[in-house]
């Protein structure tokens, strides 16, 4: 189940079907995180289509992920938006949760804008904060799930592709920029990538914690890796949708994280589209 490797035959075949049923080319892409979705309702002129209407396109199976595929215009750029993802824990294989990425690249896709719903691990963080993320802890990939094993595909990348750099350290500075314009808090820190899908334990949260973690979640980092083997630029925005429970007193919910989107989602919106304008 876990090991299912995409060919490049089926990535392709994949594209060609999205590429079949719009007249954008997209140079942006964009992936909506749980409760993060509303960006996706302003694309103008846009083309639509579910996910289970592309060839080989794993299908969402988690509430909160509408499991569509946008394209069209915002801010002047042609946006590639997912309305939702794909996560390991929903059983696909890391070549098939990832797919959508390599999908985004063969359609002309140079710069992908990642986000989330995060528990805050560091304790100065609040629900309703978005936090930059300037890197990642792939703790999927130290326990071997590395969305890169198997078969390299070359007409993306190098077999070994550096990850110092993983976060675009421009598009990061223009969403600092956006950001004090705006006048949001913009927190910074370090992602935690955990397969879920169950909530982390106070022990969890405070090996994160010593580990350098500043927030956690269940999705990004293999969609992160497999950008950069692709030689794409990435700026990653965690929505901080509840606080790290380190001594066991609260309990975390997926209703929880929801909610908190309510509270990103303007912040969050307002970032991304001052990036966009900038590129």
């Amino acid at each position: 189940m876990h090991t299912q490797f995409m060919t490049i035959e089926q990535i392709q075949e994949t594209a060609q079907a999205i590429r079949m049923r719009t007249k954008h080319k997209p140079t942006v892409g964009i992936i909506l995180g749980s409760g993060l979705n509303e960006l996706a309702d302003s694309v103008q002129k846009a083309d639509s289509m579910l996910f289970s209407e592309a060839p080989n396109f794993p299908v969402s199976t988690v509430y909160g992920h509408s499991g569509k595929l946008v394209i069209g215009e915002l801010e002047n750029q042609i946006v590639y938006v997912m309305r939702g993802r794909i996560h390991f824990y929903e059983g696909y294989s890391m070549s098939q949760i990832t797919l959508p990425v390599r999908v985004m690249k063969l359609l002309g896709v140079e710069t992908l804008i990642v986000t989330n719903a995060a528990g805050g691990v560091n304790s100065e963080f609040n629900p309703g904060d978005v936090m930059l993320i300037t890197d990642h802890l792939n703790l999927m990939g130290m326990t071997g799930f590395n969305p890169l094993i198997g078969p390299n595909l070359e007409e993306f990348g190098t077999r070994f592709p550096d990850m110092s750099q993983a976060y675009d350290r421009e598009l990061s500075d223009t969403a600092r920029r956006v950001a004090k314009e705006n006048n949001i808090n913009l927190r910074e820190g370090v992602y935690a990538g955990l397969s879920g899908p169950s909530f982390e334990s106070p022990a969890d949260l405070r090996f994160l914690k010593t580990a350098g973690a500043d927030s956690v979640g269940m999705s990004t980092v293999p969609e992160v890796i497999v950008a950069r083997h692709s030689n794409m630029r990435v700026l990653g925005l965690s929505g901080i949708s509840n606080k790290a429970n380190l001594d066991g007193s609260t309990t975390t919910t997926h209703e929880e994280v929801m909610e908190a989107g309510k509270i990103i989602t303007p912040k969050m919106e307002k970032i991304v589209r001052g990036v966009l304008r900038s590129l």
